[in-house]
């Protein structure tokens, strides 16, 4: 059993065993960060669904009303006029087939791919790379997509992906410990909101088991479920 240093275990002590409104989650998750940084922010929930099945699979995205202050490097993969258009939206990189050949030499300098529908002949071969990674765009993530400017905007203004896990579970950045409580809150709300509008008609008895907040080191910090089902 590993063993937690002294600062997670002062951190730890100010955490009571029970559940706790949003208000309250959000001013202690900044008192348990011990990083020397501005830490991140993280909601964790527990569904009530069976990701082996097709049927009971959730994903999908929402954009965060204030970020997760973390700004990502965007690669959109295009060709003829729609270069020029991710281009003026903002993309850190653009490119057709010497990008894809780059990645497949190793190249991983970015933290999200767009890429157009004519262009995943070529996109279709990095699978191996970028699925692991979580990279890989999607029709689902409207990473897919000839609208490269919108989806090259949303990224940008915060849009985070969320899809359960083998366990069950949803992981993801909801902002850091320097953001207004307010900020934090509304961020934590869209999110959970998204993942209850993605809940699959074949789901049944109670969707959302738990939800956690924690700081990128720290103790986590149980939420009360029933807050978000209003």
């Amino acid at each position: 059993m590993a063993k937690h240093g002294k600062k997670y275990l002062q951190a730890r002590a100010k955490v009571e065993p029970r559940t706790y409104s949003l208000d309250e989650a959000v001013k202690l998750v900044k008192e348990v960060s011990y990083t020397k940084f501005p830490g991140a922010v993280e909601l964790s929930m527990r569904l009530g669904v069976d990701p082996k099945k097709a049927d009971q699979m959730v994903r999908g995205t929402v954009v965060l009303p204030h970020g997760t202050g973390k700004t990502k490097r965007v690669l959109v993969i295009a060709s003829g006029e729609k270069v020029k258009e991710a281009e003026e939206a903002g993309a850190d990189y653009v490119g057709g087939e010497e990008v894809v050949k780059k990645i497949q030499e190793g190249w991983l300098d970015f933290d999200a791919v767009v890429a157009t529908p004519d262009m995943m002949r070529l996109v279709g071969r990095l699978g191996k790379i970028l699925g692991p990674r979580g990279l890989m765009p999607s029709p689902k993530t409207g990473t897919v997509t000839f609208d490269v400017a919108k989806a090259v905007k949303e990224i940008k203004a915060g849009k985070v992906e969320f899809k359960v896990d083998k366990t069950g579970n949803i992981h993801v950045m909801v902002g850091r410990v320097d953001f207004p409580d307010e900020h934090l809150k509304e961020n934590i709300r869209a999110l959970v909101e998204a993942v209850i509008r993605a809940k699959p008609p074949a789901a049944k008895g109670k969707y959302i088991k738990s939800i956690y907040l924690s700081p990128t080191m720290g103790p986590s910090i149980k939420l009360e479920p029933n807050e978000f089902m209003r």
